[in-house]
C-alpha cells in the first residue's frame, strides 16, 4: 500500500472552434459596409441612446421612489382617519356596492327582455316554433330512411359480390 505512486493530473487542451458568425467576412457583419478594422467601438447612435436613456431612466426611477414615499405617507395619515370613521364608511361602501349591483342587474334584465321580445318577433315572422320542429323532425326521419335504404343497398351489393367471388374461386378449383 505504501508503494503506490501519487495520482497524476492529465491536462487536456481543447482547440476552441470559432462560432460561425465570427468566421463570416467582416462586410457581412457590418451590414454591407467594408471595414478594415477587426473590432469597432460602439456607434454614435448607441452612445446617443445611452446618454439619452440613462437620465430618463434615472428620472423615472426617482419619480417612482417619490410616488412610493407619498403613498406610504398617505397611508400612514389616512389609516387613523379610516379607523375613526369606519362605522360610517363601511355601511356607505356596502350601500354603494349594492346600488351598483342593482343598476347592473336591472340592465341585464332589460337586455334579456329585449332579446326575448326580438326572438318572439322573429319567430312570429318566420313561423311558429312547433311547425318548425315538426318540419325538422320530418327532415330527420326522411334522412334516416334514406341512409337506411342506402346502407341496405350497399350491404346487398357487398353480399352479391362476395357470392360471385366464391363462385369464381370454386369454378377455378374444378
Amino acid at each position: 500500500m505504501g508503494d503506490r505512486s501519487p495520482p497524476r493530473q492529465v491536462q487536456v487542451h481543447h482547440q476552441q472552434q470559432r462560432p460561425s458568425y465570427l468566421q463570416e467576412p467582416t462586410w457581412k457583419l457590418t451590414g454591407g459596409r467594408h471595414t478594415d478594422q477587426q473590432h469597432q467601438g460602439p456607434s454614435a447612435s448607441k452612445i446617443l441612446a445611452v446618454v439619452t436613456l440613462v437620465p430618463v431612466g434615472g428620472t423615472l426611477l426617482g419619480l417612482s421612489g417619490l410616488t412610493l414615499a407619498a403613498t406610504l405617507f398617505g397611508l400612514a395619515v389616512s389609516t387613523p382617519v379610516f379607523l375613526l370613521f369606519s362605522p360610517v364608511i363601511v355601511p356607505a361602501a356596502v350601500a354603494i356596492c349594492l346600488a351598483i349591483a342593482a343598476f347592473m342587474t336591472s340592465g341585464v334584465f332589460g337586455l334579456t327582455a329585449l332579446s326575448s321580445l326580438s326572438w318572439v318577433y322573429i319567430r312570429r315572422a318566420t313561423g311558429t316554433v312547433p311547425e318548425q320542429m315538426d318540419m325538422a323532425k320530418r327532415r330527420m326521419q326522411e334522412m334516416a330512411g334514406y341512409v337506411g335504404q342506402k346502407t341496405k343497398e350497399a350491404g346487398q351489393e357487398i353480399q352479391s359480390r362476395a357470392q360471385e367471388g366464391r363462385r369464381s374461386t370454386t369454378e377455378q378449383r374444378t
